[in-house]
């Protein structure tokens, strides 16, 4: 990749690293569908906003995460192709990463979801 001749292009060049992403990593997949599903939730629940935005940073606390870890393990392919030890740390470590994040957001989710929840099964 040759370097940003224009300002616009770093946000081409972060938006094709998206895309890539979703297409080469299931978790992310199953990342984005669980935002979705999240976000369509808490607009049926009517949420607070101020709920709503903590819901929208742990969200992109976990994709950013999975982006992460998806370049991390680029690298580690790249510049290790056979199997290392240090590779597999490397690897593994970052995909701890993203599941402590995960981890956080379904805590979150509960704690922001559960009085609405348990309202709407109360009627």
């Amino acid at each position: 990749m040759k370097p940003a001749s224009k300002w616009s292009d770093t946000f081409r060049y972060a938006a094709e690293g998206i895309v890539t992403a979703l297409k080469s990593e299931r978790n992310m997949k199953i990342h984005l569908l669980a935002a979705v599903a999240v976000l369509l939730a808490a607009a049926y629940f009517r949420l607070p906003g101020r709920d709503v935005a903590l819901l929208l940073i742990v969200i992109g606390l976990v994709i950013a995460a999975e982006l992460v870890n998806t370049a991390l393990e680029a690298v580690v392919d790249l510049v290790s192709p056979d199997w290392h030890p240090l590779a597999k740390t490397a690897k593994d470590t970052a995909a701890g990463a993203v599941l402590v994040a995960a981890i956080i957001a379904v805590c979150v989710g509960c704690l922001l979801f559960y009085e609405p929840v348990m309202a709407y099964f109360r009627q």
